[in-house]
C-alpha cells in the first residue's frame, strides 16, 4: 500500500479505528480478522469514501437510500454496500435496482418488509441478499427493531418465508447511554443463542452486528461481529444533501 494513500485525515483515521478493534478482539481472544467494520459514510462526500477506499477498506454502511444510490455508481464496484437505515417498502426497489453491489441490508425489522425485499428480489432477478434482523434491545419507542421476544418468529419466517434472503445475523442499535449499553449487547447475544438453538446453527454462523464510534471496543468484547464506526472514521462534520 503506497504511503500517499495513508496521509489524509480519514485514512489514518482509519487506521487507528483498525489497532483498535485489533486490540478489543485481542483482549476477548478473538480473532480480529472476523470482526467487520463498516464504514459509515451518510452525509460524507464522494471524496472522503474514496480516500478511505484507498487506505484498503471496502466495508461502507449508508442510511439513506437516495444518497446510497448516487455514490454507489461513482465508486468501484468492488465495494460491500451495507444498508444500515429504516427501510420503507416504496424505496426497496431503487435501493435494489440501483446498488447492484448491495452486499447486505442490516435493518429487517417485520415480515412486511422482509417480504417486500423478497418480492423485489424475485422480481428483477438478482442474486439472494444477506439481510440481518434488527432487534429493538432498549425498548426505546424512538427505535426501530422487532421486540427481542419476537426475534425468532421473524427469523423463522425470513428463513422460511423469504428464498431470496439469506438470514445472516442479528443488528442492533441499543442506546446512546453507554453505560447501560452492556445490557442491550447481552440480550442481541441472548437472541442469538436462541435463534441458533431453534433452527440448529452455530453461533459463529450468526453475525451480531452492535457497537458504533463510541462503543465499539466494548461491543467486540461482547461478540460483536460487526461494528459501524461513522464519525471516529470521518470526523463529525455533516455535508448538505443535495
Amino acid at each position: 500500500m503506497a504511503a500517499s494513500a495513508m496521509d489524509g485525515v480519514a485514512a489514518t483515521a482509519l487506521r487507528s479505528v483498525l489497532h483498535r478493534v485489533k486490540q478489543a478482539a485481542e483482549r476477548s481472544s478473538r480473532v480480529p480478522d472476523r470482526i467487520k467494520v463498516v464504514a459509515v459514510s451518510k452525509t460524507k462526500p464522494v471524496s472522503l469514501l474514496r480516500e478511505v477506499y484507498d487506505a484498503g477498506h471496502r466495508c461502507f454502511g449508508e442510511n439513506y437510500v437516495q444518497e446510497i444510490i448516487e455514490k454507489a455508481p461513482q465508486l468501484p464496484e468492488d465495494i460491500e454496500w451495507h444498508f444500515i437505515g429504516n427501510l420503507q417498502s416504496n424505496k426497496v426497489k431503487p435501493l435494489l435496482t440501483g446498488v447492484p453491489n448491495l452486499s447486505m441490508v442490516e435493518t429487517v425489522d417485520d415480515e412486511k418488509i422482509a417480504n417486500n425485499i423478497d418480492r423485489v428480489i424475485g422480481n428483477i432477478g438478482r442474486k439472494p441478499l444477506k439481510v440481518l434482523v434488527q432487534v429493538n434491545t432498549s425498548g426505546e419507542t424512538s427505535k426501530f427493531g422487532v421486540d427481542p421476544d419476537g426475534c425468532l418468529e421473524l427469523v423463522k419466517h425470513v428463513t422460511s418465508n423469504c428464498p431470496n434472503l439469506e438470514f445472516s445475523g442479528l443488528m442492533t442499535i441499543g442506546m446512546p447511554d453507554y453505560t447501560s449499553t452492556p445490557e442491550n449487547f447481552k440480550t442481541l447475544a441472548n437472541c442469538r443463542s436462541e435463534v441458533c438453538n431453534a433452527l440448529g446453527i452455530p453461533e459463529e454462523q450468526c453475525q451480531l452486528s452492535m457497537g458504533m464510534s463510541g462503543d465499539f471496543e466494548l461491543a467486540i468484547e461482547m461478540g460483536s461481529t460487526n461494528v459501524r464506526i461513522g464519525s471516529t472514521i470521518f470526523g463529525a462534520r455533516e455535508y448538505p444533501k443535495k
